[in-house]
């Protein structure tokens, strides 16, 4: 599923225009990206947790030379499903 099939999905259950759904959608990924680079974690009960990691410096090995080199320090948003969307999966 694409975003425009996602919205339209979202348009489809929530009885909203498409334009509606993807306003919704747009704020929803800006609130989650703003609140991830603060540092802090969105937690929606049921569906899951998003929060950042912490990727130490280390070094790695070019496949194609086989050289190596470093790889800085970074962070990485992760998702961490919640329980009942674990057990709707299975």
């Amino acid at each position: 599923m694409n975003k425009t099939e996602l919205v339209a999905a979202i348009a489809d259950e929530a009885a909203i225009s498409k334009k509606d759904a993807e306003k919704a959608l747009k704020a929803f990924t800006d609130v989650v990206t703003a609140e991830l680079k603060k540092g802090g974690k969105v937690q929606l009960v049921g569906f899951g947790t998003f929060e950042v990691t912490a990727r130490a410096a280390r070094e790695g090995r070019n496949p194609q030379t086989g050289k190596t080199m470093k790889i800085a320090a970074s962070k990485a948003p992760k998702f961490k499903p919640g329980k009942a969307f674990k057990d709707a999966l299975n």
